[in-house]
C-alpha cells in the first residue's frame, strides 16, 4: 500500500474532513474482488469512509508504521450489513464459543492487525470481533462469513510477491491464472505473442521480447525478491531463463523438466558462467511431487510450492510451528 494514502486519510481525519477511500488504493473493495458477494461492494468503501473519525488516527498511524518497519501487517474492514443480526450470539456448537455477547457493536469499524496479533481500533472489540480481527492476517481471513450480518474484509500493508514466468507454455497460462488467484504479483515473457496474450495470461503483465528469441531478457533487470518459474515452450531458452534468475539474485528459482533435460541444462549453464553452487539454488523440477502430469495438475503443484515458499520467507519457524499446532498438525 501507498503510504502516501494514509498519510492524506490521516490528514483529512484531523482536519474534520470525510476522507476518500478509492478502490484504486483498497483493491480488496474493487468489483473484480467482490463480485458474488452480497455484502460487499466497491460502494461499501463510502460507508465506510463516512464512519471515520479521528479517533481513527491512531489506527492509521499504526498502519504507518508498519509500512515504514516492514512489518506484516494488514487494514482491516468490518462490514455491518445487519447490526441487530450483528451484535446477537450466533455461534454454534461446533465453533469455539466466544462469550455471549456478539459484535461489540453495529457499527462499521476500520482497524489494524499485524501477524503478531497486534489490534488497533477506535473502539473496543468484543471477543468475537477480535477473533475475526486477528483472522485477517490470513489475508483475507477465512472466517469472514461465519456470523450474521456482518463481513471482514482485509488489504495488505506489504508488497505481493512477484511471480515471474519465463516462458508462456501451457502450463505457464494455468500457472498465472493460479498465482494470481492466491495473491501473487504476475509477470510472465515470451517472444510469441500467438502464446502470450490477453486471452491466454488475461490477469497477468506482459513482456514481450523481440527478436524470436529470448536474447533480450539479459537486458531486463530483475528484482532480488522475485520467485523465477522457467517454464520455456520446448525448454529451448531454458539455460538463459536460469542464468538470468540467478544473476538477478532471485529468491526462488524452478525449472521444469526430467532428469536428461535437465543434465543438458546444467552443462549450458555451466559453461555460460554459473557455478555448481548457483546450480543447485534451482530447484529441479519445480513443483510439489504428487503425480501431476497435465498443465492444470503442474499449475497445482507449482503454485503450492510457491505458497509453500512464500509462507516460510514471510514467517519465523516459530510462528509456522505456532500455526501447524493450532491446525493438530
Amino acid at each position: 500500500m501507498d503510504r502516501a494514502v494514509l498519510e492524506r486519510i490521516i490528514d483529512d481525519l484531523g482536519a474534520g474532513r470525510t476522507p476518500v477511500l478509492a478502490v484504486e488504493d483498497f483493491p480488496a473493495f474493487s468489483a473484480e474482488a467482490t463480485a458474488g458477494n452480497p455484502h460487499v461492494s466497491p460502494a461499501t468503501l463510502e460507508d465506510l469512509a463516512a464512519s471515520l473519525t479521528a479517533a481513527d488516527i491512531p489506527t492509521f498511524e499504526r498502519a504507518l508504521r508498519a509500512i515504514d518497519e516492514g512489518d506484516l501487517a494488514w487494514l482491516g474492514f468490518k462490514v455491518v450489513y445487519d447490526p441487530a443480526a450483528a451484535q446477537a450470539n450466533v455461534d454454534n456448537e461446533v465453533t469455539k464459543k466466544y462469550g455471549e455477547a456478539g459484535s461489540a457493536d453495529g457499527q462499521p469499524l476500520v482497524f489494524f492487525c499485524n501477524d503478531a496479533k497486534e489490534i488497533v481500533s477506535s473502539r473496543e472489540p468484543s471477543p468475537r470481533d477480535v477473533f475475526q480481527m486477528k483472522d485477517v492476517t490470513r489475508g483475507p481471513s477465512m472466517h469472514n462469513e461465519q456470523f450474521d450480518g456482518l463481513t471482514w474484509v482485509s488489504e495488505p500493508l506489504f508488497d505481493p510477491v512477484r511471480v515471474v514466468l519465463l516462458g508462456a507454455s501451457d502450463a505457464a497460462a494455468e500457472v498465472a491464472a493460479l498465482a494470481d488467484h492466491v495473491g501473487f504479483d504476475v509477470v510472465v515473457m515470451d517472444y510469441d505473442p500467438a502464446f502470450l496474450n490477453e486471452e491466454r495470461f488475461p490477469t497477468a503483465e506482459r513482456v514481450m521480447l523481440h527478436g524470436g528469441t529470448f536474447d533480450e531478457l539479459a537486458n531486463i533487470p530483475g528484482r532480488p525478491g522475485d520467485y523465477v518459474c522457467v517454464l520455456t515452450r520446448g525448454h529451448m531458452f531454458d539455460p538463459q531463463g536460469c542464468v538470468w534468475a540467478v544473476q538477478n539474485g532471485a529468491h526462488y528459482i524452478g525449472m521444469m523438466g526430467c532428469a536428461g533435460k535437465n543434465s543438458t541444462v546444467h552443462d549450458l549453464v555451466i559453461d555460460a558462467g554459473l557455478t555448481e553452487q548457483d546450480w543447485d539454488r534451482i530447484k529441479r523440477p519445480i513443483g510439489l511431487s504428487f503425480g501431476a502430469k497435465t498443465p492444470a495438475e503442474l499449475a497445482i503443484a507449482i503454485v503450492g510450492e510457491l505458497v509453500d515458499v512464500r509462507y516460510r520467507q514471510r514467517y519465523s519457524p516459530e510462528a509456522r510451528e505456532r500455526h501447524e499446532a493450532s491446525l493438530g498438525r
